[in-house]
């Protein structure tokens, strides 16, 4: 059942509801017209998310809906009232990181930084669908998401580290051993706006 959403007069235009980001319930009074992105930066100081290009080309502004990467810059706040947000802020575990973040780190996936954020939590979902992916699977599923840095390479081998030490996290392993259990999933796609095509290229 959607949450309830109400709207002043023309006068006034501003848009309450509630929003679930990372884990917390936020009620917001915003302007109706607002994008997903200006909402988590500037209602919410999530500031982890990025403006890019605000086209929906560059992947910098990605977030979770309901696990699924959305380009917020694209997304209107007031259709993802009813659906769990996860933007990057929310990825560590009290002072504990993130193995993607980690390994990111390890290997100098991040430089500059910009794209970083947008990049994790493509990466997230992918892995939280598909624990096991192929190289050709990652590059797909980071497809949407550029980079001006790093020349992708060591961003792709963050995420297959990151693979190997989560696999290795559920079989009781260190985190650091090899070979992830293999589950019967498939590769994560990019995110939808409601209604609309999916994300470009």
């Amino acid at each position: 059942m959607s949450q309830p959403v109400s709207i002043d007069p023309p006068a006034r235009q501003t848009a309450h509801a509630t929003f679930m980001v990372n884990g917390e319930r936020h009620e917001v009074s915003f302007a109706p017209q607002k994008t997903l992105l200006e909402l988590l930066r500037e209602d919410l100081a999530l500031t982890g998310t990025k403006h890019g290009c605000e086209l929906g080309e560059c992947g910098t502004c990605t977030v979770l809906a309901d696990g699924v990467p959305v380009l917020s810059c694209l997304a209107l706040a007031l259709a993802y009232r009813d659906c769990a947000i996860e933007t990057v802020e929310g990825m560590a575990r009290g002072n504990t990181l993130h193995p993607l973040q980690d390994a990111f780190a390890e290997l100098g996936a991040a430089q500059c930084g910009y794209c970083t954020p947008g990049f994790l939590l493509a990466a997230k979902a992918l892995l939280d669908a598909n624990p096991t992916p192929s190289r050709a699977e990652i590059v797909d599923a980071l497809s949407g998401n550029l980079c001006r840095c790093t020349g992708y390479l060591k961003i792709f081998e963050a995420v297959e580290r990151a693979a190997e030490r989560l696999g290795a996290r559920g079989s009781g392993l260190d985190g650091r051993g090899s070979g992830p259990g293999v589950r019967d999933s498939g590769t994560a796609h990019h995110g939808k706006l409601p209604d609309t095509e999916s994300r470009g290229p």
